[in-house]
């Protein structure tokens, strides 16, 4: 009976967990980048906002609201030769979480890359905070077909506790990382320029012909803003509209 009951259980747990996919494709169409194929299925849908520029925007929405345990969402974007992509989203965890992403890049040799994100601990203004869960984010890039970097961040049990130590994020409940495809060390020296300005902590290198910063701050505003302000010094394009709301 108890083995009866727990297979109902795990049946009925299944059968309302969230599944959704989106896969899309953009080209370059008289200098524009515009959307060309695109699949959606279950609660996971793509919008595009006017287009910015010669560039284009994509928000992703999740129909079913909250992310909860058990759900699965895919996403499967090709960026065709000349076209400028930007998707501008930060990833907000709350309390008990448990989260498992896979981030892999694939890019041409010629290609670039301006690729961001901030992860949220909970909403400091809501007076959130996290405390338990699990976060394991696994990053994988390749640049002409060779594996250029791999990087895997684990976080569970008391997360709250962890990233109070000095040697981890110093009580600040949003991290980020940002990749830049070309990178060399004299974008490094002009990021490091802003040294000063920035609310939180920074830090950039560079190798294997790409460069990363990192960020840690108290909050989720503080570290837009020193992202904001790096993207600034990496790229000559404008940054996202959303951004700027």
């Amino acid at each position: 009976m108890r083995s009866d009951t727990t297979s109902t259980n795990s049946a009925t747990f299944a059968a309302n967990r969230a599944r959704g996919a989106v896969r899309f494709d953009v080209h370059q169409a008289d200098g524009l980048t515009r959307r060309r194929a695109l699949h959606e299925s279950g609660s996971l849908r793509v919008r595009f906002p006017s287009p910015e520029g010669e560039g284009l925007s994509a928000v992703f929405v999740n129909t079913a609201g909250g992310v909860a345990g058990g759900d699965r969402f895919d996403i499967d974007i090709a960026a065709g030769e000349g076209t400028r992509l930007t998707l501008p989203q930060e990833t907000i965890l709350f309390d008990r979480a448990r989260v498992l992403r896979h981030i892999d890049i694939d890019l041409a040799e010629s290609a670039s890359l301006l690729f961001c994100e901030i992860v949220v601990f909970g909403r400091a203004a809501m007076g959130e905070r996290v405390q338990t869960g699990e976060f394991v984010d696994r990053w994988r890039m390749r640049r002409g077909g060779r594996l250029v970097f791999a990087e895997n961040i684990h976080l569970d049990g008391d997360i709250g506790e962890k990233l109070a130590a000095p040697a981890i994020a110093r009580g600040g409940t949003a991290i980020g990382a940002a990749l830049i495809v070309p990178g060399d060390e004299a974008l490094v020296a002009r990021i490091r320029e802003l040294s000063v300005s920035f609310g939180g902590e920074v830090g950039v290198s560079a190798w294997n012909g790409f460069a990363m910063a990192r960020f840690c701050a108290q909050d989720a505003a503080s570290l837009r803003a020193d992202m904001m302000a790096v993207l600034g010094r990496a790229s000559s394009s404008a940054l996202p509209r959303l951004w700027l709301n």
